[in-house]
């Protein structure tokens, strides 16, 4: 039996959650997880399903036999094949943590993506990279060749076939142009410090400060800077008797566990923007060792 994942978001009407059950038991398939979220500010209505099918039913054929459902509520839905591995491709400066976290939980199974290349404005991590057996692209960025350097950024997106570009403390500002074009396929990750600190070295900052909590945010790329519908989130607190290299330390664990859980999401169809915020469905018990195994 093959396992699928159905995705829906649309206004709320009555009748809904009825119709999509209907047509599943109708295409002989078995709800095997299930979850709804009707947003009561907005009306939008959200809702992701996993089932299998009994009667060999292919990805297509549900997409078609579903389209007159669909119209008749105004839906924007998708159909997954719970066991495709999202292409994904990795962007990295200096600071390592996110790297080196992704690419282990990628090589033991914890995050089935398939990783179609590292793209890095250092030669820092070039040859990790090519230990992996990933291929590794140096593209320099300065003030004079953004343009240049953005272009070529989306050919080998495009080439590639990237579905996710992952910013793993990538610390170059993308662009409005790229924002757009890889609207909901860009997720970024930076520290979360109340009070916030911007500029260089943000740890002394809030060492100085007597900051207590030392968070990490993962969000959406958008051309409004750390501001997009935010994924994931956690913190970690801290206490006056830590030194700053061990606000740094800190730091980069809880970046590195926030950016995996939000590319997990992701990846899983479980993140649904809406508006400048998100419906992040939980994960189901047992469903990191499930979705693992598709």
């Amino acid at each position: 039996m093959d396992n699928f994942v159905l995705t829906v978001q649309c206004q709320s009407r009555r009748g809904i959650v009825a119709a999509i059950a209907g047509f599943l038991a109708e295409y002989g398939c078995n709800i095997t997880d299930s979850a709804q979220f009707d947003d009561p500010q907005t009306s939008e209505f959200f809702m992701r399903i996993t089932f299998r099918s009994e009667k060999d039913a292919n990805l297509q054929e549900l997409q078609d036999a579903f389209a007159a459902v669909a119209s008749a509520f105004d839906l924007k839905f998708a159909f997954h094949d719970a066991a495709y591995r999202a292409k994904v491709l990795l962007m990295v400066s200096n600071f390592g943590h996110c790297l080196n976290d992704l690419l282990y939980r990628w090589r033991i199974g914890a995050l089935p993506i398939d990783i179609v290349g590292v793209v890095s404005n250092h030669l820092t991590y070039q040859k990790l990279i090519v230990n992996h057996d990933i291929p590794f692209h140096h593209v320099k960025v300065t003030k004079d060749n953004k343009t240049e350097a953005e272009a070529r950024l989306l050919s080998l997106v495009e080439d590639s076939g990237t579905e996710l570009v992952v910013l793993a403390r990538y610390m170059q500002i993308l662009s409005d142009n790229v924002c757009r074009k890889m609207a909901g396929k860009v997720i970024n990750i930076h520290h979360s410090f109340l009070p916030s600190f911007k500029g260089a070295n943000p740890y002394k900052q809030a060492f100085e400060r007597g900051v207590k909590l030392i968070g990490a945010t993962a969000h959406y790329v958008t051309s409004d800077l750390d501001e997009g519908p935010i994924i994931e989130q956690d913190i970690v607190r801290i206490t006056h008797a830590q030194s700053p290299d061990d606000y740094v330390s800190v730091g980069r664990d809880v970046e590195a566990q926030v950016l995996s859980r939000a590319i997990h999401a992701h990846i899983h169809h479980r993140v649904f923007v809406n508006g400048n915020k998100t419906v992040v469905f939980p994960a189901s018990p047992g469903s990191f060792a499930s979705e693992r195994m598709g």
